[in-house]
C-alpha cells in the first residue's frame, strides 16, 4: 500500500492558486460519518501515487498531527484540460472492518489463438466489473486470460475471471467479456451495367419531352 504524507489545509477557496504555484495539490478526505478534512499535499509525491492507484487502491494518507493513518481510495481528481496540472483531489475514507462495492478494472493476458484465424475479430465486451469485499482484501485489478479463445464460438464470460480469496462478483456471471467474431466485410449489391445504361437513357428521353421554362406544350 502506498503511502502519501499531508498536512491540514488553512488555505480555502480561490487563494489555493498560491498553492498550486508552489507545487501543492489541494485535497479533501471524507468517508461515511466521517467530518470532512481540507488537505494539502506535495504535487512531486502525489502524482506518481495516483498514476499506480488509480480509483481502486488503497492508500495510508499520513497526516501530521494524527497518531494513525487513515486508509482511503482515490475518489476524484480534477485536472486542468490544457495543461494537465493537477488542481484537486478527493479521497474516500473506509472503515477496513466493513465490506465494500467497488469497480475492478479488468486487464487482458495472454494470446488469442482466434486471432490467428482469417477473417476472425477479438470483441472486448467489459472492461471492469462490480465487486463486493473487504478494503484490504481489494484487488488492483483482474486478470482476463485470453488463451481461452481458441477459435470462433470462443467466448469469456464473467463467471470465468478468477477471483482473489475474499472477493465476491456482483456482476452478471453469464455476461460476455470477451469474445470471438467473424469479421464480415459488406458487399455492395450488384447491378448489371445495361440496366444502368438504358435507366440514364429513359430519364434523358423523359426530360426531352418536359417543356422548358417558359414554353407552353402544344395542343394535340
Amino acid at each position: 500500500m502506498d503511502t502519501l504524507e499531508t498536512t491540514k489545509r488553512e488555505v480555502l477557496g480561490k487563494k489555493v492558486k498560491v498553492l498550486r504555484r508552489k507545487g501543492i495539490t489541494p485535497a479533501n478526505v471524507f468517508g461515511h460519518g466521517i467530518e470532512s478534512v481540507s488537505l494539502q499535499l506535495e504535487t512531486s509525491q502525489l502524482r506518481p501515487i495516483l498514476a499506480r492507484a488509480g480509483t481502486s487502491t488503497l492508500v495510508s494518507l499520513k497526516v501530521k498531527g494524527e497518531k494513525e493513518p487513515r486508509v482511503v481510495m482515490v475518489r476524484d481528481v480534477q485536472k486542468n484540460n490544457l495543461t494537465g496540472q493537477l488542481l484537486h483531489v478527493d479521497f474516500y475514507q473506509v472503515r477496513v472492518k466493513e465490506k465494500m462495492t467497488v469497480e475492478v478494472p479488468l486487464v487482458f493476458v495472454g494470446e488469442a489463438l482466434a486471432a490467428k484465424i482469417t477473417d476472425t475479430m477479438i470483441h472486448h465486451l467489459l472492461h471492469s466489473v462490480e465487486v463486493e469485499c473487504l478494503p484490504l482484501d481489494m484487488p488492483h485489478s483482474l486478470e482476463v486470460d485470453l488463451s481461452q479463445l481458441v477459435d470462433v464460438e470462443s467466448a469469456i464470460h464473467v463467471k470465468d475471471i478468477p477471483l482473489p480469496k475474499g472477493v465476491t462478483l456482483l456482476a452478471d456471471p453469464e455476461e460476455m467479456v470477451v469474445r470471438v467474431a467473424v469479421a464480415r466485410a459488406e458487399v455492395a449489391e450488384a447491378v448489371p451495367a445495361k440496366a444502368v445504361v438504358e435507366g440514364e437513357e429513359e430519364k434523358a428521353a423523359e426530360e426531352e419531352e418536359k417543356p422548358k421554362e417558359g414554353e407552353v406544350a402544344e395542343k394535340e
